[in-house]
């Protein structure tokens, strides 16, 4: 069976996780990535940048497919690109690692990338242009919204409500029945116990 071929926004380093959950994955075929002028050229796992944003419109021609490889802890910039991605037309699909448990009953929603080592359980719903990176545990009933990245070994148990375009960092973890409104950072190892307004930042 052909696979469709898909097209990496990002060069640097999140964007070689992604290439190994795609590779994995097994669905779609790694036409290149998209990086900076300085980049063009460069080789990331075995895939050259063959372009720059503004060869994007162009790329629509030939590739439908792109993925957002970009994770920062300020997700606006991802969450931007991502929304001119699909402006331009461009499919952003789910990318699920075959390394991962997702619950049956949980809803996931679109150019979400969920990595090697996730749990999520029943109940949960993930919006649009999400990282649930590597290892994170995402318990019963979960609300997590558009454009966050959820890091490494994190944990939110059961009822855990996550803002759009909150970044978690990695190994902390959250209390059961929690809200952390939006745009939030949260930094790493730490203990969320207590409700967060929206543009908290927490950083132990």
């Amino acid at each position: 069976m052909t696979k469709s071929e898909i097209i990496l926004i990002g060069a640097g380093g999140h964007a070689t996780s992604c290439i190994d959950v795609i590779e994995q994955q097994d669905k779609f075929k790694i036409a290149g990535l998209i990086g900076n002028e300085v980049e063009l050229g460069k080789i990331v796992c075995g895939y050259r940048v063959f372009g720059v944003d503004k060869d994007l419109p162009e790329l629509l021609k030939q590739y439908n497919n792109a993925h957002i490889a970009i994770g920062q802890i300020n997700t606006e910039k991802r969450n931007n690109i991502y929304s001119r991605v699909l402006e331009l037309g461009f499919t952003i699909p789910t990318i699920i690692s075959p390394y991962t448990y997702v619950s049956e009953h949980a809803d996931i929603g679109k150019g979400n990338i969920i990595m090697h080592g996730v749990i999520i359980n029943a109940g949960v719903r993930i919006g649009d242009g999400c990282i649930i990176n590597s290892r994170a545990l995402i318990e019963h009933d979960v609300q997590i919204e558009y454009g966050c990245h959820i890091s490494t070994n994190s944990t939110l148990n059961g009822n855990v409500k996550i803002g759009s375009g909150t970044f978690i960092g990695s190994s902390t973890c959250v209390k059961d029945n929690i809200s952390i409104g939006k745009n939030c950072i949260i930094g790493m190892g730490l203990s969320i116990r207590k409700d967060l307004k929206d543009k908290s930042r927490f950083t132990g």
